[in-house]
Formats: C-alpha cells, sequence, structure tokens
C-alpha cells in the first residue's frame, strides 16, 4: 500500500504501516512553482505542506496530508517540469500509486478527486502539460477533475484564466472528466502598503470537491459548514496581518494618526477584502452594514483616545512615530477582529446585512476600554527600543489582538 514517507499531515505523521480509515482523497497534479503546497496549506491548515520556490518543486514524492477536522485527504505530488525526463518521473510516480491503490485492501488510498492546478499569472496552458496530466492520469479514467486557477488575482484575470483552461482541454481525451475550473487566491498577496488581493476560492473549491466526490464520502451539510468557516478564519487571519504589517508601516509618521487620512485606504482595503472573503455582497445593504464598521472604528475618532491615554501613562517616553505606528497597526488589527465576527454571523444566518444597529454596538465594545488598555500595553512593552521597531509593533499587535497571534 502507498503511504507518505513519515511527513506531518496537519497534527502528526502517518505511519508507513497505518491502515488509513475510509474518506475522500484528492490528488493534487501541476507543474512545480504553481503553488500547490500553498493550496494545500489554505486548505487542510497548519502549514503542512512545505513551500516551494523556483521551478524545482519540494515535493519529492507523493504524500498524503489529512487533519481530522478536513473531510478528505489531500494527496502531494511531483511537480511537472520543464524538462521531459523529470516530468516523466513525476506521470510514473503517478501510476505506481495507481497500481498500488488499486490492490485489493488499498481501497483507502484510491483517488476520488483531481485538482489540476493552473498558475493563474501564465499566458498560456501548454498542450505538453495537459499531455502529463493524461498520461497521469490515465488508469483512472472517470475520475472528476477540477482545474485550480492559482494566483487568479483580479476578476479580468478569471474569465481570462477560464477561457484559457477550457480552450487546453478542449478535444482532448480527458475533457469529459473536467468538472469544474475554480479560481483562487490562496494566501493574501501584497500589492503596495494600502493594495491586497484578499484570498478567495477557497471556499467555492471546497464546495466543488464535495460535489465530485462519491455519495458515499461527501460528509454531511453541518461539519462542511464548520470546514470551511474554520478555513474562511484562518485566511482571515492571514489578511488581518498582512494589514497590520502596513498600518504599522504606514502609521510611522511624526503627524498623529489622528490628524491625518493616511490609514483610510488600508481600513477600506480590509474590510473590502474581508467582505469578500465571507461573501458579503454589494449592494445597499451591505453597504450601509459596512459603512456602520467604518465609521465606529475610524482612525480619527479611536486615535485620539489612544494617543492620550497612552500619554496619561507615568514614565512612557516614545517618539511620536512610534507611537502613531502603534496605534495605527492596533486600530486595523481591532477592526479586522470586529469585522470577522460580524461577518462570520452574516456567513453563518445568525445576524442580516440589515442589522446595522447591532454591528454599530459590536464595533463599538471592539474599541471600549479593552482597546486602549492592549494599546498601552502595547506602548509599555517597546519602551527600551530594538533593532527593529517596526517589527517589534507588528509582534505586539497581534499577539495582542489576532486571536491566533500570527
Amino acid at each position: 500500500m502507498a503511504y507518505d514517507n513519515g511527513k506531518t499531515d496537519g497534527a502528526r505523521s502517518v505511519p508507513p504501516s497505518r491502515r488509513l480509515a475510509p474518506k475522500g482523497n484528492v490528488l493534487v497534479l501541476g507543474n512545480s512553482g504553481v503553488g500547490k503546497s500553498t493550496l494545500i496549506n489554505a486548505v487542510i491548515g497548519d502549514d503542512v505542506a512545505k513551500a516551494s520556490f523556483g521551478t524545482r518543486g519540494t515535493t519529492e514524492e507523493l504524500s498524503i496530508h489529512e487533519s481530522p477536522s478536513v473531510p478528505f485527504r489531500v494527496i502531494d505530488s511531483i511537480g511537472f517540469e520543464p524538462s521531459p525526463i523529470a516530468s516523466l518521473r513525476a506521470v510514473h510516480a503517478v501510476r505506481k500509486w495507481s497500481r498500488a491503490s488499486a490492490k485489493e485492501g488499498n481501497e483507502n488510498t484510491r483517488i476520488n478527486v483531481i485538482w489540476f492546478c493552473v498558475d493563474g499569472t501564465a499566458a498560456k496552458l501548454f498542450h505538453e502539460t495537459i499531455r502529463n496530466l493524461a498520461n497521469a492520469v490515465r488508469m483512472w479514467k472517470s475520475v472528476p477533475i477540477i482545474a485550480v486557477v492559482t494566483k487568479s488575482y483580479s476578476q479580468p484575470d478569471r474569465e481570462r484564466n477560464v477561457a484559457m483552461v477550457r480552450e487546453a482541454f478542449h478535444g482532448t481525451r480527458i475533457e469529459q472528466n473536467l468538472r469544474a475550473i475554480v479560481p483562487v487566491v490562496a494566501q493574501t498577496y501584497v500589492i503596495n502598503d494600502t493594495a491586497f488581493a484578499a484570498p478567495e476560492g477557497i471556499a467555492d473549491l471546497i464546495d466543488a470537491t464535495m460535489e465530485a466526490m462519491p455519495d458515499g464520502l461527501r460528509g454531511g451539510a453541518h461539519d462542511l459548514q464548520q470546514f470551511k468557516l474554520t478555513r474562511k478564519r484562518m485566511l482571515a487571519q492571514g489578511l488581518i496581518g498582512a494589514c497590520v504589517a502596513a498600518g504599522a508601516t504606514v502609521g510611522a509618521v511624526p503627524i498623529p494618526i489622528a490628524d491625518t487620512l493616511v490609514l483610510s485606504p488600508l481600513e477600506l482595503a480590509e474590510l473590502n477584502g474581508l467582505a469578500r472573503l465571507y461573501g458579503i455582497d454589494k449592494g445597499e445593504d451591505s453597504k450601509q452594514f459596512l459603512d456602520s464598521i467604518v465609521q465606529v472604528g475610524t482612525a480619527s475618532v479611536v486615535a485620539h483616545s489612544a494617543i492620550s491615554a497612552i500619554k496619561a501613562i507615568p514614565g512612557i517616553n516614545i517618539a511620536a512615530s512610534v507611537l502613531n505606528a502603534i496605534v495605527a497597526a492596533s486600530i486595523i488589527a481591532a477592526l479586522g477582529e470586529g469585522a470577522v465576527l460580524a461577518f462570520e454571523q452574516v456567513y453563518t444566518g445568525q445576524r442580516s446585512v440589515r442589522d446595522t444597529s447591532w454591528v454599530r454596538h459590536l464595533m463599538e465594545e471592539q474599541f471600549g476600554d479593552g482597546f486602549i488598555g492592549k494599546v498601552s500595553g502595547i506602548a509599555e512593552a517597546t519602551q527600551g527600543g530594538g533593532k527593529d521597531m517596526t517589527q517589534m509593533i507588528i509582534d505586539l499587535v497581534k499577539a495582542a489582538f489576532l486571536k491566533r497571534g500570527k
């Protein structure tokens, strides 16, 4: 029976001798450097797959990644390489797995769904890649294929990416296996100090995967909803963390944050990214809901209170730029965490976007005495300075405000 080589599966290693429990299996295929490891991390969590950089992938052989909270396993493969010989090695590894899983008693390693990863920044999907895919999965003539377009950062990109995949599959013998094309952004992509491509498409990929699974492996609706919510929380933490870092950087100015509009673009970018992640639409009701969050968490209102509170602490003597960076990063963190609390309630159907009074109260609590206390504590912790004050502020703010402290 084919198993992984003892690599972590999120919480523990998979002993080669252990027999796998009944669960759906998803095989991940694609060129090296396309973002397979990042995608697996986004779906399974806890950085279970090694990141890959450059043209040579880091996964040396097929390996299993699983977590008790995930309704299917993900099986990572060797990436297809530009070299025909290297690609042939990847194809042979998959076909070897196929033969082993077909033997009696190895039913729980059989592939149920294939994720074929495509780089969304590529201008073309070459026929050689499709041939590698077709040769690798030759044994699984009826296994559904989901084309996952990674690094698909904008709506125009996604439309182009979908057309590119359809054209590449057209007329091939595996065209009938293509069940869905899902563009994704598997982690927050920083464009500049105030612009981000937020994570998107992971929940859509999970839905498409479960729909393609055999009936007995789809799991319950409630469990699936909880799984998607957990993944959204993790991706939201990554987005907030990136915004906190930007807030500490752009906020480190000598002019008090309360007197500038330096955070406004960043606050809006953070909120819009989180709203997309939780599927909050752009209707009039949603606009009023988002406006209620912004109005309470706006920098000019909150910053005055925070700065005054810090200056009132005996013995606190820090530069204006450091104080502003602390306040700016803290506002971004509290705003993001408050927005996540609100959006989760809407996503799970417990609240409506029409409930603006509730969200206003929620955000007022977010920026109440607890906020001032955390900011003051961060300011005290920065006394004495350090080699990289900005990074120190980022780490302190994340630890104080973000649930995972990351």
